[in-house]
């Protein structure tokens, strides 16, 4: 039976409640250092997609980029619930999973651009980056693609007999996808070790999701079919999705089998740079940044539990900048692959086995 966590956030879609949730409904207390560290993380991602969203304008990066600002607290709180031996993929919006599974922004930032010493030497561009060293698996164009791959993911783990669960993230206009009930059927029949999470941040690309999708205000339903739980949550405040993918993720690894979570965020930009974002207005967007902004969030709670000052504040944000500011001065200066450079990683080498 599926269960409804946190409230959602006063953004999303509104309609019929879901059944109660499992556990209790309020978000993680935080200690001062996680607070900090989630500000840090989130910080992070946003500098860095404001950055690239510049660089893009400049003629720096060519092709699609998809930012992921407003929808920080997500990726943010499920890193702080995953271990490190779990598996993380997601869709062509992956710059934020990349950052946060240990990949140095500079070779981050110089992927965007299409650079030599990008995480994926320059070819994979904004839409395909990896990261195996932080099990961090990509970074997927097709959409929905990722699913079937991600539940594959914990085949293998479930098979050799590891301690690892997966983490999937895709949207919800991907939520309608016919491979993600394949996945869904095959995983709940296995119990495999997987946690869906759905990133509805309203629009499919233009179409709100209540043009889209049948009973758009329960998408954590989707696995109920499948007797796969499920809880929806709010995903702008990192407490609650820390809080929601710890439940989730001692669910999958005590051998139950998958679990849903719908993340109820929101982007701030357009579904790509391309997207002018015409379908919705100002003052929609303008009211999520002011009354439910993951980050200025946490800096009300650091501020209000006396735990930071606004200087010591603003010093963490400077650091960030850095960071980024140096990303792209080594994006800019690295040299582009060489024309050999088409030919690798296209085959496995051959062993001469048959």
């Amino acid at each position: 039976m599926a269960r409804k966590a946190s409230k959602a956030s006063a953004g999303a879609p509104s309609g019929r409640k879901g059944r109660k949730a499992r556990g209790s409904n309020e978000p993680d207390a935080f200690t001062r250092e996680e607070e900090l560290k989630a500000l840090r993380d989130m910080l992070l991602i946003r500098r860095f997609e404001e950055k690239a969203g510049q660089l893009y304008g400049m003629g720096h990066i060519g092709g699609f980029l998809h930012l992921y600002i407003g929808q920080e607290a997500v990726a943010t709180g499920v890193f702080m619930a995953r271990r490190a031996q779990d598996d993380v993929i997601t869709s062509y919006r992956c710059h934020a999973q990349e950052l946060l599974s240990g990949a140095d922004p500079k070779h981050v930032m110089a992927e965007l651009t299409g650079r030599l010493h990008g995480v994926s030497r320059g070819k994979g561009g904004s839409m395909h980056m990896f990261h195996p060293a932080g099990r961090f698996w990509g970074g997927h164009g097709i959409v929905g693609a990722q699913v079937p791959i991600g539940t594959g993911l914990a085949f293998a783990a479930r098979y050799r007999g590891e301690d690892r669960a997966c983490f999937v993230f895709f949207g919800e206009g991907a939520a309608n996808q016919g491979q993600v009930y394949e996945s869904f059927n095959m995983a709940a029949i296995w119990k495999l070790p997987v946690i869906y999470i759905i990133e509805n941040n309203r629009y499919a690309m233009g179409t709100a999701v209540n043009r889209a999708s049948a009973r758009a205000e329960e998408l954590y339903m989707r696995g109920a079919a499948f007797g796969i739980p499920g809880e929806q949550v709010d995903g702008m405040d990192v407490r609650a999705v820390r809080a929601a993918a710890r439940r989730a993720l001692a669910h999958v690894a005590a051998g139950k089998g998958p679990f849903v979570l719908e993340m109820q965020t929101y982007r701030y930009r357009g579904h790509s740079m391309s997207d002018p974002a015409k379908y919705r207005s100002r003052e929609e967007v303008q009211r999520m940044r002011q009354e439910h902004d993951p980050i200025e969030q946490v800096k009300t709670r650091l501020l209000d539990n006396g735990w930071a000052t606004e200087e010591e504040l603003k010093g963490v944000d400077a650091e960030v900048r850095k960071i980024v500011a140096e990303a792209a001065d080594y994006a800019l200066a690295d040299a582009e692959p060489p024309m050999e450079e088409l030919w690798t990683d296209v085959y496995v080498p051959a062993t001469g086995k048959t």
